[in-house]
């Protein structure tokens, strides 16, 4: 029997792809080359975690999540082009990513570059076409995944402290501001639009937010000891870059085991965070409990 969990990534994964599929240029539209490379990395075999995050936090308040898809789809197009961008060789110089070349292996520099700007404006495009929800709380909705993508405690700013720290001395500070904003800013900004667009009160929509806090750090400490554990089959990407590039990571600061111990007691806060809310909550729990043990 599937777990309630397995049956929701069963239900609204492929609504994803579905609406991804939908959203994106086809690859046969001019000018091809981008088209065919934005396609190829959304299409690459992701997790979609941070649209799955929205949807779960939309569905604390509502059973249909097909109003707030297009807003999970474009929460996918930010993070995928983060992650051309990431494998670029002037950032973490990877060849591959999710077990196949990386765009910019594919498709070249230019063309990766050119790819990951492009998901980056479809996103922001497609919240602005939006007409799901009230004008003013798109408003809100878009600003926040904004801010999360960007140089104010975002993913870009949290790129740019992973690049600086690297090869230098490394700080419990500097490492947990790091993986809150690469990592964290954006899963965090995913389940709280979802439960801002699905109405939450400003005391639960507190509780989201401090939930996706704890398990967006949690799941880049959990990156962290993969990068250090597992195979690049497991991966899908190369492992041992972090120790070789000398980053600010976890397991290079305080070890395997303690790392492990970090993990769990942020998905023991996030689980706690989120309990008042009750049996709604059932999915965002279970989703905790996942990242927590995840092997890849």
């Amino acid at each position: 029997m599937k777990s309630e969990l397995t049956a929701f990534f069963d239900r609204v994964l492929p609504a994803v792809d579905r609406t991804l599929e939908q959203l994106l240029p086809l690859e046969s539209t001019a000018p091809s080359q981008i088209h065919q490379a934005m396609r190829y990395s959304i299409f690459a075999g992701g997790k979609r975690l941070r649209p799955a995050l929205c949807i779960a936090g939309y569905e604390l308040y509502h059973s249909d999540p097909a109003p707030v898809l297009p807003v999970a789809s474009a929460f996918e197009m930010i993070h995928t082009y983060s992650l051309i961008h990431d494998d670029l060789p002037a950032m973490d110089d990877d060849d591959f990513r999710r077990g196949i070349p990386s765009s910019h292996k594919k498709f070249g520099e230019a063309i990766a570059i050119l790819a990951g700007d492009a998901l980056l404006t479809l996103a922001f495009d497609t919240m602005s076409r939006c007409n799901s929800f009230a004008p003013d709380r798109l408003l809100q909705a878009t600003a926040k995944l904004a801010r999360a993508s960007g140089t104010l405690s975002g993913m870009i700013a949290g790129q740019v402290f992973d690049l600086e720290a690297e090869r230098r001395p490394i700080k419990d500070s500097n490492v947990e501001q790091i993986h809150r904003s690469k990592t964290g800013a954006l899963i965090t900004a995913a389940v709280t639009v979802g439960a801002y667009l699905g109405g939450a009160s400003e005391s639960q929509l507190a509780a989201v937010q401090t939930f996706g806090e704890r398990i967006g750090l949690a799941f880049q400490v959990v990156d962290d000891i993969l990068d250090e554990t597992a195979s690049i089959q497991t991966l899908g990407k190369t492992g041992g870059k972090d120790r070789n590039q000398q980053k600010a990571t976890y397991p290079a600061l305080y070890g395997l085991e303690r790392s492990r111990t970090i993990v769990a007691e942020l998905s023991d806060q996030a689980r706690a965070v989120i309990r008042p809310l009750g049996e709604r909550a059932r999915i965002l729990t279970s989703m905790a409990d996942y990242l927590e043990s995840r092997s890849h």
